[in-house]
């Protein structure tokens, strides 16, 4: 140890020595003096969270489907679908709620009260893709009765539906529906069942949103198709042509179109699993099942793999 560091343990300890014999306690706050100390909580359960997110808070509650249970209209905000920049700088543009801008009777009336103004689809005979003349890159290739006949849904898409939106309960609007398309089927197990039924689907299983969520979600336009999609298409198919056209086409393309999301994710499933024919897929108890989830998610949105969808997805991965 040199001189300096023997100096300075020299002065610590005349200093220590010199605290000591000063005595000096801790300073007590006067609100505190003469109360014993705290004791630690005991948590004997779980306490609820004092915050909730957002997400849940938003989430739409189980709707009740009691034909009976009708209430009042609800005052309706003005307003048009039309999509705003989330910031002056930001390029992201986001879809605004589509909230009706009309009274409710005239949202009624206009479900029904339209004329076809377009000519029938016409139908390819080998991949069997519909196509519509005014839009050409709108190529389901599952007309709407066969949907309905193969199974979709659950069977509850046109159950006695409750908007939140309009505040009323709307049914027996399958009555609408062409009777070519609904003949010898069961109504109440493939159309109107109050419980979604996945033995009803074509895959026999559960996928997919309520029409609650997707009111909920914004993506109801209820001036045209209180139920959504496929009501839509049921009317843009007879040749019903409306405002919200180019909207749902744009859906469509998105989820099932060349390049959507859902027909590219089932497609890789037949990739990753190795299955190059559609035929194939469940074919026998050996053979893999490639994603039933997914390809009644497609069937939904009027879409079915065919063997020239499989065989363009190989080709475009080089195998």
């Amino acid at each position: 140890m040199n001189d300096y560091e023997a100096r300075r343990q020299e002065k610590i300890k005349k200093n220590q020595a010199l605290l000591a014999g000063l005595d000096i306690k801790p300073i007590v706050p006067k609100a505190e003096r003469g109360k014993p100390p705290p004791k630690k909580r005991k948590l004997t359960e779980a306490t609820a969270p004092s915050r909730t997110s957002a997400r849940i808070a938003s989430a739409p509650v189980k709707q009740s489907y009691n034909e009976d249970e009708l209430s009042k209209p609800i005052a309706l905000p003005r307003s048009a679908p039309k999509k705003q920049k989330t910031q002056p700088s930001s390029n992201v543009e986001v879809e605004e709620s589509l909230v009706p801008a009309k009274n409710v009777d005239e949202i009624q009336a206009g479900w029904t009260d339209w004329k076809s103004s377009a000519a029938p689809p016409t139908r390819d005979g080998s991949s069997q893709v519909f196509k519509f003349d005014d839009y050409p890159d709108f190529r389901p290739n599952k007309s709407p009765e066969e949907m309905l006949r193969e199974g979709c849904f659950g069977g509850s898409y046109f159950r006695p539906l409750k908007s939140r939106k309009l505040g009323i309960v709307v049914q027996d609007d399958w009555r609408e529906l062409p009777s070519e398309w609904i003949e010898g089927l069961n109504v109440e197990r493939f159309l109107t069942n109050p419980d979604y039924d996945p033995d009803v689907n074509k895959s026999k299983v559960s996928c997919g949103q309520s029409i609650e969520e997707w009111e909920a979600a914004g993506w109801i336009s209820h001036e045209h198709d209180v139920r959504g999609w496929f009501q839509w298409y049921a009317r843009f198919f007879q040749g019903r042509r409306c405002e919200d056209d180019d909207r749902q086409v744009s859906r469509w393309k998105k989820c099932v179109g060349e390049t959507g999301r859902w027909r590219r994710m089932l497609l890789k499933k037949y990739m990753q699993l190795g299955v190059r024919e559609v035929f194939d897929d469940g074919a026998d108890e050996d053979a893999p099942e490639v994603s039933p989830v997914m390809h009644q998610t497609c069937h939904h949105w009027a879409f079915e793999v065919r063997q020239d969808d499989l065989d363009a997805y190989w080709a475009s991965v080089g195998r």
